[in-house]
């Protein structure tokens, strides 16, 4: 019986994969509950904090430009599935990541928006975890889908900016 939950779990497990925009939720959350809990100290005052809706705005637009690509394209934007296309245009001409890149700008919006020193911890953690856990998956996804054409864009085009 026990054995049995054990294996209902882990497929259970198998079949929960957090995407990327779910951490984005998590960490724009931290950020918000840290600065309302953890009031430490104030590092921008408005009207400075008013940059952050800029970045806030710059971030959304990324992400609903690059993914509108993928649309266009016909592909998968899940890290999780296989992509039928290399998309190369847009903002893929100058990351190989921008929608990555929109979320880190939006949390940072949000964070200069917030002005507190803990509020950068979600946008930093969100950084890490993007850059650690899906960038080398999708990297070597991406090599074993589309080969050398994959490995002559990594050489044009930076992962970040």
């Amino acid at each position: 019986m026990a054995k049995d939950r054990k294996n209902t779990e882990k497929d259970i497990a198998k079949k929960i994969k957090l995407e990327p925009p779910t951490y984005f939720l998590l960490y724009l959350l931290l950020g918000l509950v840290l600065h309302f809990v953890v009031p430490v100290k104030k590092l921008i005052i408005f009207p400075y904090t008013l940059i952050g809706v800029l970045l806030i705005v710059v971030g959304i637009w990324l992400n609903v430009w690059a993914d509108s690509l993928f649309k266009r394209a016909n592909t998968t934007v899940k890290p999780s599935e296989k992509s039928s296309t290399l998309v190369l245009e847009g903002p893929y001409r100058l990351s190989r990541h921008p929608m990555y890149l929109g979320m880190v700008i939006a949390l940072l919006g949000v964070a200069i928006m917030l002005g507190s020193l803990v509020s950068f911890l979600g946008t930093i953690v969100c950084f890490i975890t993007l850059q650690a856990i899906f960038i080398p998956h999708e990297e070597r996804a991406m090599e074993e889908t589309f080969g050398e054409a994959y490995t002559e864009y990594k050489k044009r085009v930076r992962s970040w900016i």
